[in-house]
């Protein structure tokens, strides 16, 4: 596991890939804690490894939803979602409310993966948040799961974002006129 801490990305890579479907609980926890590496591959080979592990891990990354690292909260709610590990839904809602908008919007992501239309409510309050990205996760959302957002909240969104503004006319279009 030294690997992990103090190896090359080539190394940590490698690793990784050899413990895919390890189901011990110090290794996972050892490769989670890479979601934190400056490396995009080592993080990419993490989430890929943490999806095709076919052990019982769902405990493992349910608590990791609570690390003090922002992106360890955001990625193991992907990882959880595209697990399709529906049983974690109440603990992802609850990175809605994150104090860190990056996780927010993959917690808001995970929840359309997984087509939770009971968030509902939690979405469409993300459509007001203070960050565009948020924002735009929550837009993405109501689009994909069908719900619609009032024209009133939707003007209140002031931006030159070229996506957003697709977003706001994709959502009106779906909504109809008066939206909700």
């Amino acid at each position: 596991m030294k690997v992990l801490e103090t190896g090359s990305s080539e190394e940590k890579i490698k690793t990784i890939e050899e413990l895919e479907n390890t189901p011990n609980p110090e290794i996972l926890k050892n490769m989670i804690l890479q979601f934190d590496d400056e490396d995009i591959k080592v993080r990419g080979e993490v989430f890929s490894s943490l999806i095709l592990n076919q052990n019982e891990i769902l405990d493992i990354l349910i608590e990791n939803l609570s690390s003090p690292s922002k992106n360890i909260r955001g990625f193991v709610s992907l990882v959880l979602a595209n697990r399709e590990e529906y049983a974690s839904i109440p603990e992802i809602r609850k990175l809605v409310k994150d104090e860190r908008s990056m996780v927010r919007a993959c917690a808001i992501g995970a929840l359309t993966f997984m087509k939770d239309k009971s968030s509902m409510e939690m979405i469409l309050e993300a459509v007001s948040d203070s960050n565009l990205e948020v924002q735009k996760s929550a837009i993405h959302a109501a689009i994909k799961m069908g719900f619609k957002i009032p024209d009133k909240q939707l003007e209140k969104i002031k931006t030159d974002d070229s996506e957003m503004i697709e977003l706001i006319s994709k959502i009106k279009t779906k909504s109809g006129p008066e939206g909700i």
